[in-house]
Protein backbone atom coordinates (compact mmCIF):
# COMPACT_ATOMS: atom_id res chain seq x y z
CA UNK A 1 0.00 0.00 0.00
CA UNK A 2 1.40 3.46 -0.86
CA UNK A 3 1.36 5.93 1.82
CA UNK A 4 1.72 9.74 1.33
CA UNK A 5 3.70 12.88 2.24
CA UNK A 6 3.02 13.61 6.00
CA UNK A 7 0.69 16.44 6.13
CA UNK A 8 -0.28 18.11 9.38
CA UNK A 9 1.76 15.16 11.74
CA UNK A 10 -0.24 12.49 10.02
CA UNK A 11 0.49 10.06 6.71
CA UNK A 12 -2.34 9.83 4.39
CA UNK A 13 -2.82 6.33 2.91
CA UNK A 14 -3.84 5.91 -0.53
CA UNK A 15 -6.33 3.53 0.75
CA UNK A 16 -7.98 5.76 3.87
CA UNK A 17 -8.21 8.37 1.15
CA UNK A 18 -10.29 6.23 -1.38
CA UNK A 19 -12.30 5.06 1.88
CA UNK A 20 -12.67 8.64 2.99
CA UNK A 21 -13.32 10.62 0.07
CA UNK A 22 -15.20 7.36 -2.16
CA UNK A 23 -18.63 8.96 -2.21
CA UNK A 24 -17.86 12.37 -3.32
CA UNK A 25 -15.48 10.83 -6.06
CA UNK A 26 -17.97 8.73 -7.67
CA UNK A 27 -20.68 11.71 -7.24
CA UNK A 28 -18.28 13.44 -9.34
CA UNK A 29 -17.88 11.01 -11.59
CA UNK A 30 -21.75 10.34 -11.93
CA UNK A 31 -21.51 13.93 -13.24
CA UNK A 32 -19.10 13.19 -16.07
CA UNK A 33 -20.91 10.68 -17.08
CA UNK A 34 -24.48 9.62 -16.91
CA UNK A 35 -24.35 6.14 -17.02
CA UNK A 36 -24.24 4.86 -13.35
CA UNK A 37 -21.97 1.40 -14.30
CA UNK A 38 -19.88 3.79 -16.41
CA UNK A 39 -19.40 6.32 -13.15
CA UNK A 40 -17.77 3.65 -11.81
CA UNK A 41 -15.56 2.11 -14.07
CA UNK A 42 -14.73 5.80 -14.78
CA UNK A 43 -13.99 6.28 -10.91
CA UNK A 44 -12.15 3.07 -10.98
CA UNK A 45 -9.62 3.74 -13.91
CA UNK A 46 -8.51 7.03 -11.97
CA UNK A 47 -8.39 5.60 -8.90
CA UNK A 48 -5.74 2.72 -10.46
CA UNK A 49 -3.92 5.42 -12.47
CA UNK A 50 -3.94 7.74 -9.26
CA UNK A 51 -2.39 5.48 -7.10
CA UNK A 52 0.42 4.64 -9.12
CA UNK A 53 1.21 8.21 -8.81
CA UNK A 54 0.34 8.82 -4.99
CA UNK A 55 3.47 9.63 -3.93
CA UNK A 56 3.94 12.24 -6.01
CA UNK A 57 1.44 14.42 -4.99
CA UNK A 58 3.04 16.45 -2.44
CA UNK A 59 -0.58 18.22 -0.88
CA UNK A 60 -2.82 15.63 -0.39
CA UNK A 61 -5.44 18.33 0.27
CA UNK A 62 -4.81 18.80 -3.54
CA UNK A 63 -5.78 14.47 -4.67
CA UNK A 64 -9.69 15.72 -4.86
CA UNK A 65 -8.68 17.99 -7.55
CA UNK A 66 -5.87 15.60 -9.28
CA UNK A 67 -8.80 13.16 -9.20
CA UNK A 68 -11.36 15.04 -10.81
CA UNK A 69 -8.88 15.96 -13.64
CA UNK A 70 -7.70 12.15 -14.06
CA UNK A 71 -11.98 11.42 -14.21
CA UNK A 72 -12.19 14.21 -17.12
CA UNK A 73 -9.04 13.22 -19.03
CA UNK A 74 -10.10 9.33 -19.13
CA UNK A 75 -13.75 9.70 -19.93
CA UNK A 76 -12.63 12.03 -22.92
CA UNK A 77 -9.91 9.46 -24.52
CA UNK A 78 -12.80 6.88 -23.50
CA UNK A 79 -15.04 9.94 -25.82
CA UNK A 80 -12.63 9.86 -28.72
CA UNK A 81 -12.87 6.23 -28.90
CA UNK A 82 -16.23 6.00 -29.23
CA UNK A 83 -17.01 8.73 -31.31
CA UNK A 84 -15.31 7.00 -34.10
CA UNK A 85 -18.03 4.12 -33.65
CA UNK A 86 -20.96 6.38 -33.32
CA UNK A 87 -22.82 6.84 -36.90
CA UNK A 88 -24.96 9.75 -37.07
CA UNK A 89 -28.51 9.40 -37.47
CA UNK A 90 -31.38 12.22 -38.01
CA UNK A 91 -33.58 10.51 -35.45
CA UNK A 92 -32.78 10.37 -32.09
CA UNK A 93 -34.06 7.39 -30.26
CA UNK A 94 -36.74 7.88 -27.17
CA UNK A 95 -35.15 8.52 -23.95
CA UNK A 96 -37.10 7.24 -21.07
CA UNK A 97 -37.57 9.31 -18.19
CA UNK A 98 -38.38 8.63 -14.55
CA UNK A 99 -41.24 10.59 -13.94
CA UNK A 100 -42.00 9.65 -10.34
CA UNK A 101 -41.16 12.90 -9.37
CA UNK A 102 -40.16 16.57 -11.29
CA UNK A 103 -37.05 16.50 -10.27
CA UNK A 104 -36.04 12.87 -11.18
CA UNK A 105 -37.52 14.29 -14.80
CA UNK A 106 -35.72 17.39 -14.75
CA UNK A 107 -32.52 15.97 -13.52
CA UNK A 108 -32.94 13.48 -16.43
CA UNK A 109 -33.81 15.97 -19.10
CA UNK A 110 -30.44 18.09 -17.49
CA UNK A 111 -28.25 14.65 -18.12
CA UNK A 112 -29.53 14.30 -21.66
CA UNK A 113 -29.12 17.68 -22.69
CA UNK A 114 -25.70 17.64 -21.56
CA UNK A 115 -25.01 15.12 -24.46
CA UNK A 116 -24.76 17.72 -27.06
CA UNK A 117 -22.26 19.55 -25.38
CA UNK A 118 -18.40 18.74 -26.35
CA UNK A 119 -16.25 16.98 -23.62
CA UNK A 120 -14.39 20.13 -22.66
CA UNK A 121 -17.72 21.90 -22.10
CA UNK A 122 -19.30 19.86 -20.07
CA UNK A 123 -16.38 19.17 -18.17
CA UNK A 124 -16.21 23.25 -17.54
CA UNK A 125 -20.51 23.18 -16.86
CA UNK A 126 -19.44 20.09 -14.65
CA UNK A 127 -17.30 21.48 -12.24
CA UNK A 128 -18.58 25.54 -12.20
CA UNK A 129 -22.09 24.78 -11.81
CA UNK A 130 -22.63 21.10 -10.14
CA UNK A 131 -18.76 20.72 -8.66
CA UNK A 132 -19.51 24.62 -7.69
CA UNK A 133 -15.32 25.19 -8.09
CA UNK A 134 -14.60 29.02 -9.11
CA UNK A 135 -13.70 30.31 -12.26
CA UNK A 136 -9.63 29.62 -11.32
CA UNK A 137 -10.25 26.20 -9.50
CA UNK A 138 -12.16 25.43 -12.80
CA UNK A 139 -9.12 26.40 -14.76
CA UNK A 140 -6.03 24.63 -12.82
CA UNK A 141 -8.32 21.33 -12.65
CA UNK A 142 -8.44 21.57 -16.60
CA UNK A 143 -5.07 22.83 -17.34
CA UNK A 144 -6.56 26.11 -18.86
CA UNK A 145 -6.98 29.55 -18.58
CA UNK A 146 -10.00 31.36 -16.35
CA UNK A 147 -10.40 33.36 -19.67
CA UNK A 148 -10.48 29.91 -21.23
CA UNK A 149 -12.97 28.72 -18.55
CA UNK A 150 -15.48 31.89 -18.70
CA UNK A 151 -15.71 31.65 -22.62
CA UNK A 152 -15.90 28.06 -23.04
CA UNK A 153 -18.85 28.07 -20.04
CA UNK A 154 -20.46 30.93 -21.63
CA UNK A 155 -20.47 28.82 -25.00
CA UNK A 156 -21.98 25.91 -23.76
CA UNK A 157 -24.87 27.50 -21.91
CA UNK A 158 -26.09 29.12 -24.46
CA UNK A 159 -25.67 25.63 -26.08
CA UNK A 160 -28.03 24.44 -23.67
CA UNK A 161 -30.36 26.89 -23.57
CA UNK A 162 -30.70 26.43 -27.12
CA UNK A 163 -31.10 23.05 -27.11
CA UNK A 164 -33.98 23.10 -24.43
CA UNK A 165 -35.69 25.71 -26.61
CA UNK A 166 -35.80 23.41 -29.55
CA UNK A 167 -36.88 20.59 -27.59
CA UNK A 168 -39.41 22.81 -25.83
CA UNK A 169 -40.56 23.84 -29.73
CA UNK A 170 -40.46 20.00 -30.77
CA UNK A 171 -42.87 19.23 -28.03
CA UNK A 172 -45.15 22.07 -28.72
CA UNK A 173 -45.51 20.81 -32.20
CA UNK A 174 -46.42 17.44 -31.18
CA UNK A 175 -48.55 18.23 -28.47
CA UNK A 176 -50.37 20.27 -31.55
CA UNK A 177 -50.34 17.72 -34.02
CA UNK A 178 -52.01 14.81 -31.52
CA UNK A 179 -54.71 17.23 -30.25
CA UNK A 180 -55.64 17.50 -34.36
CA UNK A 181 -55.46 13.67 -34.65
CA UNK A 182 -57.34 13.47 -31.60
CA UNK A 183 -60.24 16.28 -33.20
CA UNK A 184 -59.86 14.41 -36.38
CA UNK A 185 -60.84 10.86 -34.91
CA UNK A 186 -63.72 12.45 -32.89
CA UNK A 187 -65.29 14.50 -36.22
CA UNK A 188 -65.34 10.82 -38.42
Amino acid sequence: MAQGMTHGGEVLEFEEYVRTRQDALLRSARRLVPDPVDAQDLLQTALVRTYGRWEGIADKRLADAYLRRVMINTRTEWWRARKLEEVPTEQLPESSVDDSTEQHADRALLMDVMKVLAPKQRSVVVLRHWEQMSTEETAAALGMSAGTVKSTLHRALARLREELENRDREELVAGALDRREERERCAA
